[in-house]
């Protein structure tokens, strides 16, 4: 098939072509890995959400400071969605999914140092990529 053949009449080029390859185990597995893979980012991506109580009485922090502390990974992984359009367009989205996996982590692990307000600020702008891979046109 010529690559003017594999294109439907909206102008898309078909990947019908490329779904045929792929086995039904294929399919399962990809299935159960993403979805694994988007369900711990989504937690990690809500983390203050989870452990901010703790943080706002340790470092004894206003409403303001906590909202801003809960609403930094939220900002952060929208506004990193705009450049990830772009880039899956350029790029792999099996790279670009995989090096936004390693970063979440890497943020998730650098956590663990944070010890001021500012600290955990620049940890959460970090845990917001986590909140990317629900982008659909990813993988």
């Amino acid at each position: 098939m010529t690559n003017a053949e594999s294109i439907h009449s909206t102008g898309v080029p078909s990947t019908a072509s490329a779904a045929h390859d792929i086995n039904p185990h294929q399919q399962r597995r990809a299935l159960l890995l993403s979805t694994v893979a988007f369900t711990v980012c989504f937690a990690v991506w809500t983390i203050f959400s989870i452990i901010g109580l703790q943080i706002k009485t340790e470092l004894g922090l206003s409403e303001t400071e906590f909202g801003l502390l809960v609403g930094t990974p939220i900002l952060t992984g929208s506004l990193i969605r705009l450049a990830l359009g772009v880039w899956t367009d350029q790029y792999d989205g099996r790279i670009l999914y995989s090096g936004l996996m390693l970063s979440a982590a890497l943020a998730t692990f650098l956590l663990t140092f944070a010890d001021t307000y500012v600290g955990y600020l620049i940890a959460a702008l970090g845990v917001g990529i986590a909140g990317v891979t629900s982008r659909a046109d990813l993988g």
